[in-house]
């Protein structure tokens, strides 16, 4: 079943490191299968919604969204944000 890894980001510290972590997420996440459906600020936001970017990520399954989260090439990538911005993570099976 598909899965999608969702992430926003509630405070930036650091933009450069920022920078430098999409740099080497995008391509480690795309390579174990991963596909960007979103990435960016809300263009409205309703309820109790923040105005935070938002990044949607499409797995063929929770198992592959965990498995890329884990892996080597992704820890280089959360080494180079090293703190550089508070974010909400998870992974949520389709519907």
């Amino acid at each position: 079943m598909t899965a999608y890894w969702i992430t926003t980001y509630k405070a930036v510290h650091d933009p450069e490191k920022v920078a430098a972590y999409a740099a080497i997420a995008g391509p480690a996440l795309t390579a174990a299968g991963g596909r960007f459906l979103v990435r960016g600020m809300p263009e409205a936001t309703f309820e109790k919604g923040e105005a935070t970017r938002t990044v949607v990520i499409e797995f063929p399954s929770v198992e592959a969204a965990v498995a890329a989260h884990d892996s080597e090439a992704y820890a280089e990538a959360l080494r180079a944000l090293d703190g550089g911005a508070d974010r909400d993570m998870r992974v949520v099976p389709g519907a």
